[in-house]
């Protein structure tokens, strides 16, 4: 039983089965029975006109409609039961809709704002036997079918009676068509029937149930969105007043406020850029009782920041608002989690706002690539079954997505749908962590994009900020961050500066300062055309470098390598490069340091070539690097060896004491990055103390050693290390402390969770460091050896692992991109609190982490 506890799955409340009246128009004619005199549609063209039905009018209208539909004859070789609708939100659009489901019929939204080339597709793949369009369009577009007015069916349906039709209908039969957004490739048709829509329309009923004065509802998302199904039939089926808002309003907050107003409207749905738009139109005038009626913001279509949740609360401070995050997708009829926030209180302490739990006659499992399900906390692929599944897509389109259910035996649950969505399971509720899609792997480091979107939003002068990986998992990969300024104010340079000292160079996007960014007629972004418009610009090319490179003198037989060579390093130094890259240029003299070498390294290693990086840091010149570049194997691992000639390794013993204590509180003390943050509260004695309370464990364990220049003798590096289950306990009486209750924090829920337990299993490498005359190539070749010299010791100790935890961005790097460390945590430093209810390292920069690590030894 607790084993099963323990699996990522969460399940939706249970509700009685599909009926035969779970049927669109079915419950719309039982509304208009108790309704039948209410206002059922609302629309105030752009002349002041008002249009309106009643239910009544509405039902009979919508009833001779269906009969005209049924008896118009089909052409050869189209849908019997397909009607596609080209047209602008207005009056007419609702009555359409209505008209169609009551013929037995499906509509497929097209909008009249798409390229022809994705109409032609629609058209070629869908079939539909008519298209109804506006008055002015061209109807020649739409080549095989039969294209209609509105005002053309209107004229023809005026003989048909108008009693209600007595179809008998199958709840799984098809209510309506919606073709993806097409972002990530060839659009596809979803199809999504009767039973489907209801399953989501009754628990939004249920759960966010309508007020008794809540008339008015506005229908105001693309049609072509699936969000716009319970934006139109939740009204309609339940007697509200449909309030029809034209794009152009949706796009002025101020006109679209006041509609919202205007009607009292109590609930909306919008994605978060919508959202932001809107609170930031509202502080800049009076808020007092605007959108007062205004109680639930639903946020969904893309990820919901916990800056902006938190920006609506502080907006609404004295108000009962209801701000809720769905999830979903098209293919699971838009919707499958919820998460409701009542208060602020709920996003203290949180990363991200959660996705929440399955809504009714649903299951959401967390599973790896092989559908196997994950522990509950660990990241994994969401997968959804349930009654919110879509039927599949139009001719069968990318069949791997819905697949037979490996965990459920209930029918109800037998097919399953792949997200493409890594999420996680936490405390009862689903966390989102990004596109599968958007994870792409740079140097082996897993990089999120949506991660690299927030650190570039948060640079001076930055409003939009989109993340695109263009050609992934290609030698000429490339991030590209596309970004729009506030008035102009700031350039690339600025923005990669800042970036510098936020995040890892391997998440270094490349900058590209845009005019707007371009979107779908759903409001999310076009992917693909900024990726277009990166691909046919000239910004691409590799002579686009951060500093110039310069090819002259380079021997014909080493061109092919230095076109490699040269932009690398021009890019990896930055616009703060000293000099050109040239055949004589030494990568230190350019501006290069310990960590960008490294990097550099790792960066030829993703363009398949090799060199170590010893030999690249004692490489005089870029031309010596060109000699020592190989192209690579597939292993790509680099071997190690200890310099015996200039270092000598010697187990810790009392000899070395006064060099030790002294190395360690130099180093920790002038560069350690938590100390650093409780300055000046720390003093060199502390460390003195600290190493004094150590000394006589570290000493008797052996598990700790020192490096000596094999040339004069000195000490110039120190590894101390305890067996992860045998550390002695210390009380230090100074602020030291605080740092040693940061890293048990960290590590203990590792240890006790995810470590093997027992004595002789895991080193616990605590502390390692270099003497502070190293210079910057000296310090990671030794680095690197005593990274190598630890493993060895594991080694002949019969352990199975090292455990440590790196606050360095340096010993990060190093410990996962040369010596292959998993990544147990990684914790953004300032977001601790000490016990004492204070945040000790408040001050550090977002982008500061701590990352505990464990290195397995086969």
């Amino acid at each position: 039983m607790g084993t099963i506890l323990q699996q990522s799955v969460l399940k939706g409340r249970q509700t009685d089965g599909i009926k035969e009246k779970d049927l669109l128009h079915k419950l719309f004619k039982e509304t208009t029975a108790n309704y039948s005199s209410q206002l059922a549609v609302y629309y105030e063209d752009d002349n002041g006109d008002e249009h309106t039905f009643t239910y009544d009018q509405l039902n009979q209208l919508t009833n001779a409609m269906a009969r005209c539909l049924r008896e118009w004859e089909k052409p050869e070789n189209a849908s019997q039961t397909l009607v596609a609708v080209c047209m602008k939100p207005s009056h007419q659009l609702p009555v359409i809709l209505l008209a169609i489901v009551k013929a037995g019929m499906a509509y497929l939204p097209l909008d009249p704002e798409f390229p022809m080339s994705r109409v032609k597709h629609v058209l070629q793949e869908a079939r539909p036997f008519m298209v109804l369009i506006e008055e002015e369009a061209d109807s020649s577009i739409y080549e095989n079918a039969i294209t209609v007015t509105y005002d053309q069916l209107l004229d023809r349906s005026r003989d048909e009676s108008k009693d209600d039709l007595e179809l008998q209908g199958d709840p799984e039969q098809l209510a309506i068509v919606l073709y993806t957004s097409g972002s990530t490739g060839v659009p596809k048709g979803v199809l999504l029937p009767h039973a489907t829509v209801l399953n989501r329309l009754r628990w939004q009923w249920r759960e966010l149930p309508y007020a008794t004065n809540e008339t008015h509802c506005v229908f105001k998302t693309s049609l072509t969105f699936v969000d716009s199904v319970s934006e139109i039939w939740g009204p309609l089926l339940q007697g509200r007043t449909l309030v029809v808002i034209p794009k152009h309003t949706t796009k002025n907050p101020e006109r679209f406020v006041h509609e919202l107003d205007k009607h009292k409207i109590q609930r909306l749905v919008l994605v978060p850029s919508l959202l932001h738009s809107m609170l930031m139109y509202l502080s800049l005038r009076d808020k007092n009782n605007v959108l007062g009626s205004l109680k639930l913001w639903v946020c969904s279509g893309e990820t919901l920041p916990v800056s902006l949740a938190e920006q609506f609360f502080a907006t609404f401070r004295d108000g009962d608002k209801i701000l809720a995050n769905f999830y979903g997708s098209t293919e699971i009829m838009g919707d499958v989690t919820y998460h409701l926030l009542t208060n602020r209180n709920q996003l203290q302490m949180a990363e991200k706002v959660p996705i929440g739990k399955p809504l009714d006659n649903c299951i959401v499992y967390i599973a790896n690539k092989d559908m196997r399900l994950v522990p509950q906390g660990d990241v994994g692929e969401l997968i959804v079954a349930g009654r919110n599944l879509a039927a599949g897509y139009i001719r069968d389109n990318d069949s791997r997505k819905f697949l037979v259910n490996p965990h459920a035996i209930d029918p109800e649950y037998s097919k399953i749908y792949r997200t493409g969505d890594y999420a996680r399971i936490s405390k009862g509720v689903v966390i989102y962590e990004g596109r599968v899609d958007s994870q792409i792997k740079v140097r082996g480091h897993r990089v999120d994009l949506t991660e690299v979107e927030k650190a570039v939003s948060k640079a001076p002068d930055v409003n939009e900020v989109v993340v695109l990986c263009y050609k992934p998992g290609e030698l000429s990969q490339t991030l590209i961050a596309f970004v729009t300024t506030t008035n102009g104010s700031t350039c690339p340079e600025k923005i990669e500066t800042f970036l510098q000292a936020t995040i890892p160079l391997y998440m270094m996007p490349r900058i590209i300062i845009v005019d707007n960014i371009p979107l779908l007629t759903n409001g999310k972004t076009d992917r693909q055309a900024l990726l277009k418009r990166y691909e046919s610009s000239d910004i691409n090319r590799e002579e686009d470098s951060c500093v110039d490179v310069d090819y002259a003198s380079v021997p014909g037989k080493d061109l092919k390598k230095a076109m490699v060579l040269f932009p690398t390093v021009a890019s990896v130094i930055g616009r703060g490069g000293r000099a050109n890259v040239t055949l004589d240029a030494n990568f230190y003299e350019l501006g290069g340091n310990s960590l960008n070498s490294i990097y550099t390294v790792t960066k030829l290693r993703d363009q398949g070539y090799e060199i170590g990086i010893t030999e690249f840091i004692t490489a005089k010149n870029m031309a010596e690097v060109l000699d020592r570049m190989r192209i690579s194997t597939e292993d790509t691992s680099q071997e190690v060896k200890l310099n015996e000639e200039e270092h000598r390794y010697e187990m810790l013993n009392d000899s070395h004491k006064q060099d030790v204590i002294e190395i360690i509180t130099e180093s920790f003390y002038n560069k350690a990055d938590l100390e650093q943050l409780l300055m000046p509260d720390i003093s060199k004695d502390d460390y003195r103390l600290m190493m004094d309370l150590l000394w006589e464990p570290l000493v008797e364990k052996n598990l700790s050693f020192v490096v000596k220049s094999a040339r004069d003798g000195r000490t110039i590096g120190v590894g101390l290390n305890f067996d992860l289950w045998d550390e002695p306990e210390v009380i230090l009486d100074s602020k030291l402390t605080i740092v040693f209750e940061f890293l048990e924090y960290l590590e203990a829920p590792i240890r006790e969770r995810k470590l093997p337990k027992g004595k002789g299993q895991i080193i616990h490498n605590f502390m390692m460091t270099t003497s502070d005359d190293l210079n910057a190539a000296e310090n990671v070749i030794l680095m690197r050896e005593m990274e190598e010299f630890c493993l060895q010791l594991a080694k002949r100790k019969e352990y199975a692992g090292i455990f440590t935890t790196n606050t360095s961005p340096l010993t990060q790097q190093l410990g996962m991109d040369v010596f292959g460390y998993e990544t147990m945590l990684t914790y953004q430093v300032n977001k601790y609190m000490a016990p004492d209810g204070t945040k000790p390292f408040g001050k550090a920069l977002d982008s500061q982490v701590a990352i505990c690590s464990l290195k397995m030894i086969n």
